[in-house]
């Protein structure tokens, strides 16, 4: 059957049209830009796909291209996590650029700039520079640096390079029309001083360029033929071709800016500023907690590349801003697993179960399969024994006809075991019950082809051999917040809106198949959910995450 042929979203349409006017194919070059000032996100991931894919199905050189322009915010740590979640979602880039590579040529364009009459160093500060930027219906008006001659423009320019003026003492302003429409074209600030060590350059530059000036020039300087960035970048293409006719001749190939809307997550936030605030303040472990919007988080949550890819795919490319729900990001962590995941059995709220009639002493191995969505998964052997674990929600003492799992009196099968009947219960002096005895029919043995074991019987419940059981931390995550936008409301600070269950750690018995997982394994714990080991887990003390719940249960938590 023929793959059904999916429509150009509008990006592919802007390349195909430049293709069939003056671009060739061998111009088409694409970049990721982040800023090393944090962990990347969901929101990132949709760029990577973006620029990356657009470089895989155009067969383009990509280049990871970091904006490191401001020295107070950016750390080496940052870069390596950025680099590393590049990686792992299975992109490769041509090459890995810094803007600081280009600190050089951006400061002697911006001498030539001064020499030309269109830059000049203004030492006002910063307020009655935002201040003389007048408003949207209203005119700015001229700094009184704005005439400066050249040769003290250049002196004062020098002076700032090499750290001998003070911090915010004098900033290079591009000279382009104070009565401009766009309030960007205002003047806008090209350089300002800054006395602070950078993690690549060290001391060696005082002055750092702002974005607009390093970002539009980079992309030159690297011959990015299309350069894209989220709708908030929209005013920005004015200046950002303002510049580069500055530096550019008319026979030069010059990138294009075009923009496309960022997908808001719900229940999520992602401003990089608001993640460091709940780093900072403790409220997570780190950047990589597993309850962050981060890639790192999600990794260690138990997502895969794939999952994040499909979701990217499946949100698509739009004009327009508008909120995804999580729970198609959750949706496509489900459908990953499930074809990949391998089945296995663990308790999270144990409560002890005994086969009376079943031998003291005795055990045997059942055959379980491992994945009934992939026929070459294979099987394995879990132990069964006469005093097993169960979930306390699988037993009621007493239930109505729409309980289908074990009560007094009635039948269920335990997973690829056995047909049990409950007969008592043992209660504690708090009337709790701490056991339930329970009788098995020994000739119901799953897959024995006799006829008991087709006998059927309504409720089928998961179980682990007490005896053989592995002890394991269990961290059960849910969403950080409980509202769909924690950070719209702006009579409320986001974090009123965190959500106090967004973490419960728990002690588990798990089958003893996995007493040898490593780091990063997933699984299926049946009929609870997808699980994968957490980086802090050691063969004596494991620890599971868990990525997703079977089923979407967030509507029904909250009513919808």
């Amino acid at each position: 059957m023929a793959e059904e042929k999916r429509s150009l979203n509008f990006i592919e349409q802007i390349i195909e049209e430049d293709l069939n006017n003056d671009y060739k194919k061998e111009d088409l070059q694409f970049r990721f830009p982040p800023e090393p000032n944090g962990y990347l996100h969901i929101g990132h991931a949709s760029s990577i796909c973006l620029n990356f894919g657009l470089g895989e199905k155009y067969n383009a050189p990509v280049n990871l291209r970091f904006d490191d322009t401001n020295p107070i915010k950016e750390e080496q740590e940052y870069v390596d996590a950025i680099k590393r979640d590049v990686e792992w979602l299975g992109f490769k880039w041509a090459k890995e650029c810094y803007a600081s590579d280009y600190f050089q040529q951006l400061y002697d364009w911006a001498v030539s700039m001064i020499k030309s009459g269109d830059a000049y160093v203004d030492s006002q500060p910063s307020e009655a520079i935002a201040e003389q930027k007048g408003t949207p219906t209203q005119p700015g008006k001229n700094s009184p640096y704005r005439d400066r001659s050249v040769e003290e423009n250049l002196e004062l320019f020098q002076k700032m390079k090499d750290g001998e003026t003070k911090e915010g003492e004098h900033v290079l302003r591009a000279k382009i029309d104070m009565a401009a429409k766009n309030m960007l074209m205002r003047d806008p600030v090209m350089y300002r001083t800054l006395h602070r060590k950078h993690h690549r350059t060290g001391n060696d530059w005082m002055i750092y360029p702002m974005y607009d000036w390093a970002h539009g020039q980079s992309d030159f300087i690297e011959s990015v033929s299309h350069s894209f960035c989220t709708l908030e970048f929209l005013p920005h293409r004015e200046l950002y071709n303002w510049f580069l006719e500055k530096v550019s001749s008319s026979e030069d190939f010059k990138p294009k800016q075009r923009e496309f809307a960022r997908r808001n997550l719900s229940h999520t936030i992602v401003s990089k500023r608001k993640l460091l605030h709940l780093v900072e303040k403790g409220i997570v472990k780190s950047w990589d907690d597993p309850r962050m919007p981060t890639i790192s988080g999600l990794r260690r949550r138990g997502y895969t590349p794939g999952s994040i890819r499909k979701f990217a795919e499946t949100i698509g490319i739009a004009k327009r801003e508008n909120i995804i729900d999580v729970s198609l990001l959750e949706f496509c962590i489900r459908e990953d697993l499930n074809k990949t995941a391998p089945r296995v059995m663990a308790v999270l709220d144990p409560v002890k179960l005994v086969i009376t009639n079943y031998p003291e002493g005795e055990e045997e191995w059942l055959e379980a399969e491992n994945n009934p969505e992939d026929e070459t998964a294979g099987s394995r052997q879990v132990p069964f024994s006469r005093e097993l674990y169960i979930e306390q929600e699988d037993f009621k003492e007493e239930a109505n006809r729409k309980f289908f799992r074990l009560t007094l009196g009635k039948e269920v099968r335990l997973k690829n075991a056995y047909i049990i009947k409950g007969e008592s219960v043992v209660k504690n002096d708090a009337g709790e019950i701490v056991e339930i005895h329970c009788t098995y029919d020994p000739q119901s043995r799953s897959g024995s082809g006799t006829e008991e074991s087709m006998r059927k019987v309504k409720g089928t419940l998961h179980w682990v051999s007490a005896k053989h059981a592995v002890k394991a931390e269990v961290r059960l995550y849910d969403r950080l917040f409980n509202v769909e936008s924690p950070d719209a409301d702006k009579d409320k600070d986001f974090l009123d809106f965190l959500n106090p269950e967004s973490l419960e750690t728990i002690t588990a018995y798990l089958e003893p198949s996995l007493s040898d997982v490593e780091p990063g394994d997933r699984f299926q714990f049946q009929r609870l959910g997808y699980f994968n080991v957490d980086k802090e887990s050691t063969k004596e003390a494991p620890v599971f995450n868990r990525t997703v719940t079977l089923r979407d249960s967030w509507g029904g938590k909250n009513g919808n």
